[in-house]
């Protein structure tokens, strides 16, 4: 008979049992979202950024069926050179594992799984949510309800740019998700510095992000997420007229093409790679470095709390 627990790393496990701090990290980034071989350079990139952080890195994933909270380097080897390692959302985990499928996690799969493995904090890039013409597709992504329902802190350069934006905002309102900017009361754009929307509420360090996390713990009330919005320096953005070029023209050909679904998003960014000659993917790398270090040293600060 299979064992399908979830399988926490030597490493992760003992600094669960120890309550020393760890950080979750998604493993679709290292299959779908950057192209090889850069796809496993800079996920060995980002456990590094973490442990330099004074946190354990927490990389999730799926190999032969069994889901693991903190990949070694031959299982994160593996996700990011084989060839049919498939998309995992919350409701495709039982499935695969099931079927002994190798696998990589979304940002809703990985915030579940951390979660259920007692992780609190969560670094990716930017987070899935309402796609453009949605009122005709109801395409959405299940990042936003699994947070909604997921006690967890999203470190995140906000949604990808390639979606609906304001929409995205008003679902996470409605699902009772906080969002918080660190060090801003702008919304950014993953890609920009800037997503064009107010925030009600911003952190300041690390250590304030702790205390909203005990305050939500010792609360009892609210059991979903919290978004940490951590945006690029402008210095360091994708220009915003190259930006708003390659996404009219990338959208524009996802649509002659009729790619809809799981299908858009790696689509649409490797549209971007590749229109910007690389300049998105440097951000892209930027981005998930940045967000790796900021939600170390909030777990480091949460473990010091605690």
């Amino acid at each position: 008979m299979t064992d399908f627990h979830i399988r926490p790393g030597t490493e992760v496990a003992d600094a669960l049992r120890a309550g020393r701090p760890v950080v979750a990290l998604e493993s679709t980034i290292v299959s779908h979202g950057l192209p090889r071989p850069d796809n496993l350079r800079v996920a060995r990139e980002i456990e590094q950024v973490v442990r330099a952080a004074g946190a354990v890195p927490a990389t999730i994933g799926m190999v032969a069926g069994q889901l693991v909270v903190g990949l070694d380097d031959t299982e994160l080897t593996r996700l990011a050179t084989a060839d049919q390692v498939a998309k995992l959302s919350v409701r495709d985990l039982a499935v695969a594992a099931g079927t002994g499928a190798d696998g990589a996690t979304t940002v809703a799969a990985t915030s579940a799984v951390a979660a259920a493995a007692g992780i609190r904090v969560f670094a990716t890039g930017g987070l899935g949510g309402v796609h453009r013409e949605a009122t005709q597709t109801f395409d959405e992504s299940a990042d936003l309800t699994t947070l909604a329902r997921t006690p967890i802190a999203v470190v995140c350069a906000g949604v990808k740019s390639i979606l609906d934006v304001g929409a995205t905002l008003e679902r996470l309102e409605t699902l009772g998700v906080g969002v918080v900017g660190y060090r801003t009361r702008r919304f950014p754009g993953f890609y920009l510095t800037d997503g064009g929307f107010d925030l009600d509420w911003s952190v300041d360090s690390p250590e304030q992000v702790a205390e909203v996390l005990a305050a939500r713990e010792q609360h009892g009330v609210c059991s979903g997420g919290l978004v940490v919005t951590n945006p690029l320096p402008v210095g360091e953005q994708l220009d915003p007229a190259l930006h708003d070029r390659t996404l009219a023209d990338g959208l524009a050909r996802m649509r002659r093409e009729g790619v809809t679904g799981k299908a858009v998003t790696p689509f649409l960014l490797a549209h971007f790679h590749s229109a910007t000659e690389g300049a998105s993917l440097a951000v892209n790398v930027r981005i998930i470095l940045r967000n790796a270090d900021l939600a170390a040293r909030i777990a480091v600060a949460a473990a010091s709390r605690a």
